[in-house]
């Protein structure tokens, strides 16, 4: 049973911390040794989640409604219980959910009619938890803590799932359980694990990936010797390089030009290849009954978005999925009020938990998501941005994938798609963008089986895959790119699959300009991160993955570092040519071919796979836009420049993204269209 194997994970670390201080602990020891084992016979082998396996039931009548016969009406009673059966977890978790009680209010009708303590947590302090601080996430996970009463060792339990029908015929089977066993309200355990337990929470949240994989972390790298050794070896690693250009200077800027030249080749050569490779067909699973979906938990960390809460809880709510099967966690920052109050205005929401990500370690979207993935349940998770809209059957969607792939599939990414359109040339061009980054170079990208560049948000991951690999780098700021990478080195693979988000694009330069320089640096910072040891990369990703990483991420940042030297050169030396014979045309250099087969190839790689990607979504009509990506492609290396300054100055500073903002939507247009054409049809 579930909430065994969450009781026996905490209780089994219990063990191990007593352990280490036999003397206080000797009598408790043995008593929660013996404890455990006993619940162990009784609840069976222990499963990987809390309650979160599909298609394991708990046969029998719904007893942990019995509490509540004398005061609801019994076809209400009746209702839950069917519902209960159908969905697949207790039909106290139905009414909670429903509002048709409250959770406080439940567990205090339980506790009359059964005899169970109801534990407040007011009275415990940190010393009565008897886990270490490397094991307070098995606590959060699974909802369970064992603490010290009275010099005698109990659990306090937040029930989900079946948990509360577990423990009810539990205790009537053997009623010398009872003190042994107490509840709360998922409420007061998480306050009470924020309140003692929020900084081991919080240090987990940022410094998890650096303590586990150092090498595969952008934290920095605390300092192993003196200032002066360090000096001196940057001077001898940039005495090559300057001994070359003194030497002979136009040879080497002619060689770094024709190795850029054939290094951004090979990039474009690589998305024109995905974009015209044929995804795989697969034959599609049949429809889970609810009763065999598992937990699934969605994220959404937010920062100053008071005004995009209500309509991201409208689109979560609306997708195609068992409320009480959704566990979804909004990760705010402490300082920002105004997002909280937003969300309280939302009223009593039983399947959603706010959480406060802590000032510890960079204030970055990644590190806000793993303070969730401290308390995530779900089998699955998956992160969506605050002005995301996705479509109401993703989730099922990406329970597909996972069901018809193997379990080398850690990841589905869903298609993104700008819904603001007509907000100017710049959500135009990022409209054309997008549709040829998901819908045509991705989706074709995935059949070579090479490390998925993902997107920022509706990735879908496996839980314990995710926390297997260290979670997301809190400090690399495009934690997207980089985990893709790394679930290639852990030799776990990424998917596309037909599903969309629709997403808001920046309309002002400044805007876009912050966005695309952050997305840039986290690419520098992503390259370098994996590039510390390139024969490990090959080893670990193999040479798809190493040639994956230098191309795409490598080639993407490169080549608009390098593009206005090359425009540069082209005007400069035409121009001066023009009045002085003594100047050489930039069409008298060597290897010019090559050079201007580049520059064809970046523009019409970028129109060509824009156009296809336009034409995917019925939107040809902003074509257009795409005659202007020699600007566009100018933009892209202002962009460029100023994330490789930021990196060299303030690496993990996040430049936010400014939400609600879009004067336009093409979802709205269309939602509006359609009961007018159903009246046209009705009137004619």
């Amino acid at each position: 049973m579930a909430w065994g194997s969450g009781l026996m994970a905490v209780a089994g670390r219990t063990s191990e911390f007593e352990e280490a201080r036999p003397q206080r602990f000797a009598r408790l020891t043995a008593s929660a040794r013996n404890f455990t084992s006993f619940i162990a016979g009784l609840l069976g082998p222990p499963q990987s989640q809390n309650d979160n396996r599909p298609g394991t039931g708990e046969p029998g009548p719904a007893v942990e409604l019995d509490c509540l016969r004398h005061m609801l009406a019994p076809s209400l009673l009746a209702a839950a219980e069917q519902r209960s059966k159908e969905i697949g977890v207790g039909a106290d978790r139905v009414l909670i959910q429903w509002g048709v009680i409250g959770e406080d209010a439940y567990l205090d009708q339980l506790a009359l009619h059964t005899g169970l303590q109801i534990e407040t947590l007011e009275d415990i302090s940190r010393a009565d938890c008897l886990l270490p601080d490397d094991g307070l996430h098995l606590c959060a996970r699974h909802g369970i803590l064992p603490v010290r009463k009275q010099g005698e060792l109990a659990y306090v339990s937040a029930p989900h799932g079946y948990t509360t029908r577990r423990i009810v015929r539990l205790i009537t089977e053997y009623p010398s359980l009872l003190p042994r066993v107490r509840l709360t309200s998922d409420a007061k355990f998480n306050a009470f694990l924020a309140y003692h337990s929020g900084d081991a929470l919080a240090d987990t949240a940022a410094q998890n990936l650096a303590r586990r994989f150092p090498h595969l972390s952008a934290a920095p790298v605390p300092a192993s010797s003196s200032r002066l050794f360090r000096f001196c070896r940057h001077l001898l690693r940039l005495a090559a390089p300057v001994a070359l250009l003194t030497l002979a200077p136009t040879m080497v800027l002619d060689t770094c030009g024709l190795i850029l030249a054939i290094w951004f080749l090979l990039f474009t050569s690589l998305r024109l290849a995905g974009c015209f490779s044929q995804p795989k067909r697969r034959s599609r699973p049949p429809r889970l009954h609810d009763s065999q979906l598992p937990v699934y938990t969605v994220v959404a960390a937010l920062y100053r978005e008071a005004s995009s809460v209500a309509p991201l809880m409208q689109y979560i709510n609306a997708l195609d999925y068992p409320r009480e099967k959704l566990d979804i966690k909004l990760v705010i920052e402490t300082d920002d009020l105004a997002t909280r109050a937003a969300i309280a205005r939302l009223g009593p929401m039983p399947h959603v938990q706010v959480i406060i990500a802590p000032d510890v370690g960079p204030r970055t979207k990644p590190k806000a998501l793993n303070c969730a993935l401290n308390f995530a349940r779900g089998t699955f998770i998956t992160v969506f941005d605050a002005e995301d809209r996705p479509e109401p059957d993703q989730l099922r969607e990406a329970l597909d994938v996972f069901r018809t792939y193997g379990p080398e599939i850690a990841c589905a990414q869903a298609s993104l798609c700008i819904d603001n359109t007509a907000d100017g040339w710049i959500p135009r061009m990022f409209t054309a963008e997008y549709a040829g980054q998901f819908d045509v170079f991705l989706q074709g990208f995935s059949n070579f089986e090479m490390p998925l560049p993902l997107g920022g948000s509706s990735n879908h991951f496996r839980t314990s895959v995710l926390r297997e690999v260290g979670g997301w780098d809190p400090y690399n700021v495009t934690e997207d790119a980089d985990l893709g990478f790394r679930l290639a080195r852990f030799r776990y693979r990424c998917v596309m699959f037909p599903s969309t988000t629709y997403e808001e694009a920046p309309a002002r330069f400044g805007s876009w300009l912050r966005q695309r320089s952050r997305w840039m640096k986290g690419w520098m910072q992503t390259w370098s991160v994996h590039m510390r040891s390139p024969r490990q990369l090959w080893r670990d990703a193999g040479p798809g993955g190493f040639l994956a990483l230098n191309i795409i991420v490598g080639g993407n940042v490169l080549t608009a570092l390098a593009h206005p030297f090359l425009l540069g050169e082209l005007f400069v030396r035409s121009f001066l040519s023009a009045f002085d014979d003594s100047v050489s045309s930039f069409f008298a250099k060597p290897f010019i071919e090559l050079y201007l087969a580049t520059i064809a190839a970046g523009y019409l790689t970028t129109i060509v796979i824009g156009l296809i990607g336009l034409a995917k979504r019925n939107l040809l009509r902003e074509a257009w836009v795409l005659a202007l990506t020699p600007i566009y492609w100018i933009l892209l290396s202002i962009a460029a420049w100023r994330a490789l300054c930021q990196l060299l100055i303030e690496p993990y500073h996040w430049e936010k993204t400014e939400h609600g903002l879009a004067r336009t939507s093409r979802m709205t247009s269309l939602r509006r269209s359609k009961p007018d054409r159903k009246a046209i049809r009705d009137n004619a």
